[in-house]
């Protein structure tokens, strides 16, 4: 299973976006681009707008690797729906991407320890994959010895995000359900990303 241990504050800096919903990320405010005295930034090519797209799609479902991303691409393109639509739909239905949803974490690093950990159950089975897949009517929900975490607690009650209108979240239970596979359009993506122009960056260089 892989885990990013780079600097997650530089990567947001080089979007210029809180891309990991991070309380803290001081880089941010530093008004050069990362880099030794801070880079110029160049007219990219096509190749090069398409291939940041695919970078900007990798970071905000948690720095995906490229091997994550060709197998949903893949997936996406064998199915009979919409390629863009099911290729998205299977990058949004991750189980720790719905965690960080449904606000059980407070970022998407933390929600993929709470699965990892085995913090989390769906249908009330511990399910510790990250990967899997959540489907419309399956139950999320905090494990009960695991619902004293004061991390959980403040995720749920910041007021900083909204629970998407394709997931319902019940806080008493510490639980939500995934209502509906959502649309490209409502999936909550901190920064506008041209889909499209990833999946025909993939279908080229797969």
């Amino acid at each position: 299973m892989s885990r990013f241990i780079g600097k997650k504050n530089r990567i947001a800096r080089r979007f210029g976006v809180n891309i990991f919903g991070r309380a803290r990320n001081p880089l941010l405010r530093k008004p050069n681009p990362p880099g030794v005295h801070g880079a110029r930034r160049r007219k990219k090519s096509d190749y090069g707008v398409a291939l940041e797209e695919k970078q900007k799609l990798k970071a905000v479902y948690g720095m995906l690797t490229e091997k994550q991303l060709v197998k949903y691409y893949k997936q996406a393109v064998k199915s009979v729906a919409n390629t863009i639509q099911h290729f998205a739909q299977k990058l949004e239905c991750r189980l720790d991407n719905i965690v960080y949803r449904l606000k059980l974490a407070p970022t998407i690093f933390a929600a993929h320890q709470l699965v990892s950990h085995g913090h989390i159950l769906v249908n009330g089975k511990k399910v510790d994959r990250r990967s899997y897949q959540v489907e419309p009517g399956m139950v999320i929900s905090v494990r009960e010895k695991s619902r004293n975490s004061e991390v959980t607690k403040n995720s749920m009650s910041s007021p900083m995000r909204t629970v998407p209108e394709y997931l319902s979240l019940s806080e008493d239970t510490f639980s939500g359900q995934l209502l509906a596979l959502p649309a490209a359009e409502q999936m909550p993506w901190p920064l506008e990303i041209n889909l499209p122009a990833v999946c025909d960056f993939l279908a080229h260089t797969t």
